[in-house]
């Protein structure tokens, strides 16, 4: 079980370093009460960070169980996306650029 956790890959690294930190916490926030949150945070709670294309990143939108990140020192601009752990995925996030 794991979580996904989604950056725009024009987002500047300093503000990606933070945006992954707070996709993180949001999602544990918005799902906290959800049997898989439960269970994922029971155990190692492996985390995916990725690096993606605007396009990619509106099409991960059209997935459940998601928390939208903003930067307000980027003018309010969405930078990036968590999505509630799970054990299977969408065949595209195995795709994704991992970031490195």
């Amino acid at each position: 079980m794991k979580m996904y956790i989604l950056i725009k890959d024009d987002v500047p690294e300093g503000f990606a370093i933070l945006a992954a930190a707070h996709a993180s916490l949001a999602a544990y926030l918005k799902f906290k009460e959800d049997p898989d949150m439960q269970h994922w945070i029971s155990g190692t709670f492996y985390k995916v960070v990725c690096k993606v294309t605007n396009k990619e990143f509106q099409k991960a939108k059209t997935v459940e169980d998601h928390v939208v990140l903003t930067e307000s020192a980027l003018d309010h601009t969405e930078v990036a996306i968590a999505f509630k752990p799970r054990e299977e995925w969408p065949k595209p996030f195995r795709f994704y650029k991992l970031y490195r």
